[in-house]
């Protein structure tokens, strides 16, 4: 609602003290954000993957159920040390795929998807992009939470919870799972029973069919980008439309509102440079604002194109992580205000309608190459010059594989 309301502020729809009035209270208690953010969806995923004491995903911060769990989990801790029971045997190919369907029945996060392609990395465990639309694209949205839908995340737990949740798709879960108490995962799904089908609905009646993230290749994204069909408009997963693009961050808030801008509903935004070596790191701008001369007429989403992140807390048609970014070379860098951009996401391509030849001659442009982040030393330096793509994860190249678990000497 924060990114909602803020943009009635910006359409004159909505007060600022209102605003202010309303963000104040969207939270009632201590604990991280209660839609389905990111917080959230790797809370519930530390679950889906095994690694939290079953029946703990979701539980409200402020509910003492949270302090007994923690208990638990410190007697636990104990026993995995006395049983050799290490991450690297609980998080396999078996655990990525329930929590990626769990991603999808749950309607989580872009980012999880960063963080899970990251997380296989340091176990050296073969997961890629496109199995985030293989294992969840079919899978259905049962879970009707902000931001692409009603509720909040103590209504999940209040409706049955994780376990309820899965219990609905368990068919399309791998059994050989385990968690971290050595059990089998699906074990612990047994006897859960969905409370409200208001916020938990039937496998029958799902908020969508097909709600999983969808992965765009194409000329603008050769190794991929996603976006989240639950989050976005539905008339506008398939939309043709000429390119407005911003070099950086900075180019976009200095021109944005411009009232002589020129731009219009089809319009798709373009924002480059916000990938994880342009600028650096992945900030949380793909969801850029409207402008506020489209907004003052109704317009509430139009697609939007951009090589960083967006909070998963926010929603639109907004394709992320474009990859390879532009300041490794995407072809991001060579786009230019007035290009036809083909969005496809039922059939999974990202295109620019520019004849090949034409686009690959063209230059970077120049105020992007001028807009990246280029560190001179310092860890910013070892940051910018080993850091992957988002398409594997955005971790650094001599991070990726397992270490194990042998301590080469004592530090006392």
């Amino acid at each position: 609602d924060v990114w909602r309301l803020s943009e009635e502020v910006r359409a004159g729809t909505l007060t600022e003290q209102a605003f202010l009035d309303s963000e104040s209270s969207m939270i009632r208690s201590r604990g991280h954000c209660n839609t389905m953010g990111t917080a959230s969806t790797m809370g519930l995923l530390a679950e889906a993957l095994g690694m939290t004491l079953p029946g703990t995903a979701g539980i409200p911060a402020a509910d003492s159920r949270l302090l007994a769990r923690a208990h638990a989990t410190g007697l636990l801790a104990v026993d995995m040390v006395r049983t050799d029971r290490r991450p690297s045997t609980v998080m396999t190919a078996a655990s990525m795929h329930n929590a990626i369907v769990t991603l999808a029945a749950t309607g989580g996060s872009t980012n999880a998807v960063v963080h899970l392609l990251a997380i296989a990395g340091r176990l050296g465990l073969p997961l890629t992009l496109d199995d985030f639309d293989r294992i969840g694209a079919e899978v259905p949205l049962l879970v009707d939470l902000q931001p692409a839908g009603r509720f909040l995340m103590e209504d999940l737990y209040r409706a049955g919870g994780l376990a309820a949740v899965l219990r609905e798709v368990s068919d399309l879960l791998d059994p050989s799972a385990i968690t971290v108490a050595g059990t089998p995962f699906v074990a612990a799904l047994e006897g859960a029973a969905v409370w409200d089908e208001s916020v938990i609905y039937p496998r029958s009646a799902p908020v969508r069919p097909n709600a999983g993230i969808a992965v765009l290749r194409g000329n603008l994204a050769p190794a991929g980008a996603i976006i989240k069909p639950a989050a976005a408009t539905p008339a506008l997963l398939q939309h043709r439309g000429p390119a407005l693009v911003f070099d950086s961050i900075e180019d976009f808030h200095a021109r944005i509102d411009d009232p002589d801008l020129d731009v219009s509903a089809d319009t798709v935004l373009v924002l480059r440079g916000c990938g994880p070596k342009g600028y650096p790191g992945m900030p949380e701008v793909s969801n850029m604002p409207l402008p506020e001369k489209l907004l003052r007429a109704g317009v509430r989403d139009m697609v939007r194109i951009c090589d960083g992140r967006m909070s998963g807390t926010a929603y639109g048609t907004v394709v992320l992580h474009v990859a390879p970014e532009a300041a490794a070379g995407g072809p991001l860098d060579r786009i230019r205000t007035g290009d036809m951009v083909v969005l496809d996401v039922p059939g999974r391509s990202l295109t620019v309608d520019v004849p090949p030849a034409e686009f690959d001659a063209r230059p970077p442009s120049q105020a992007l190459l001028d807009g990246l982040a280029r560190p001179h030393r310092g860890w910013e330096r070892l940051y910018v010059d080993t850091v992957l793509g988002a398409d594997t994860g955005a971790d650094c190249s001599f991070l990726l594989g397992s270490s194990g678990p042998r301590v080469s000497r004592e530090s006392h």
